[in-house]
């Protein structure tokens, strides 16, 4: 109800239910103009708002039970930046693909970060014999930067597209209409499903691969299931926001702390806290400089950071454990 109320024009919340009420029933109750702002602007960004950081906050919480790290989120295995090469290849070079049309951008978004993610593991298979959690970060960090090298490059070529680039990178959710969260929705449910059926065998492989083996969980099978069910969520929220960074780090590890570790109520809690964090810090990035709009990435970095950092110091000390 806020995010749809206020912004920088403010609207009462009567407008708004019976603006929603006018939608499904079929009346006229609201002005025009003012339900025009609600149901064609606002409710499908509250929505993908939701959305995005669900399925961020659900990735990060997933990988961070993989690999054994409160540090971990949808980055660290640089699936997000390889999904963000693919749409800014897309926006550089204002590629159409047939049948596709408008939604050129996230389907290649996407493939893109399936692609990375396929290079990530053949890279550590390479590297070690096993899928073990040091392996799996050093490739996650080299492919990150990579991606990094290849984004500077495109930027540098940039004139007329570098605006766009730029603010798509620092990530957004303004003029997204609701097809952007018919794309998300699918790999949300699907990947939210799957995830959830597997949430007494993650708890185990929190334990260790070998205390996991011995009650009978298939160590190297779930891992590459939840890294791929993982990364599906994250190049799916990449591909329709941009690049939103943090959120599959501090709400798992917010989450954590009021939850416990047990993931068959971490995981439900971390989407809803994921949902409702973004939705909150996009409110905050279209409020805080009104009538100018902040990039919600920008927000979120500044909240994360900070966070980021004192659970590394933590971490340190020995005073975090996931």
């Amino acid at each position: 109800m806020l995010g749809v109320s206020i912004g920088s024009t403010s609207i009462p919340f009567r407008f708004v239910l019976s603006s929603i009420y006018d939608q499904f029933v079929g009346t006229h109750h609201t002005p025009d103009d003012i339900k025009t702002i609600i149901i064609g602007i606002r409710v499908p960004r509250v929505l993908l708002a939701f959305l995005v950081g669900s399925a961020l906050s659900l990735a990060g919480a997933t990988f961070q039970g993989v690999l054994k790290n409160p540090l971990a989120d949808p980055f660290t295995l640089g699936v997000s930046s390889g999904a963000s090469v693919g749409a800014v290849i897309v926006i550089f070079f204002q590629i159409s693909l047939p049948l596709l049309s408008t939604f050129t951008l996230p389907i290649v978004s996407i493939i893109a970060g399936f692609l990375t993610l396929l290079f990530l593991l053949y890279f550590v298979s390479k590297l070690s014999k096993d899928l073990n959690v040091e392996s799996i970060i050093l490739g996650g960090i080299i492919i990150s930067s990579f991606c990094s090298a290849l984004l500077s490059f495109i930027i540098s070529l940039s004139n007329n597209e570098l605006r766009e680039v730029m603010g798509w990178l620092m990530g957004s959710l303004g003029s997204r209409g609701y097809n952007y969260s018919l794309l998300l929705l699918p790999f949300l449910i699907v990947g939210s499903i799957t995830i959830l059926s597997v949430s007494r065998q993650l708890d185990a492989l929190t334990f260790g691969q070998t205390s996991a083996q011995h009650l009978g969980v298939n160590v190297k099978k779930l891992t590459y299931l939840l890294l791929f069910t993982a990364s599906c969520l994250t190049g799916a929220a990449v591909a329709v926001s941009g690049t939103i960074g943090f959120v599959g780090l501090v709400v798992p590890h917010f989450t954590r702390k009021l939850v416990g570790p047990l993931h068959k109520h971490l995981l439900i809690l971390t989407m809803l806290h994921g949902g409702f964090f973004l939705m909150a810090t996009d409110l905050i990035s279209r409020t805080i400089l009104a009538p100018s709009e902040l990039p919600v990435g920008v927000v979120t970095s500044l909240i994360g950071a900070p966070i980021f950092a004192i659970i590394l110091i933590r971490m340190k000390k020995g005073r975090v454990k996931n």
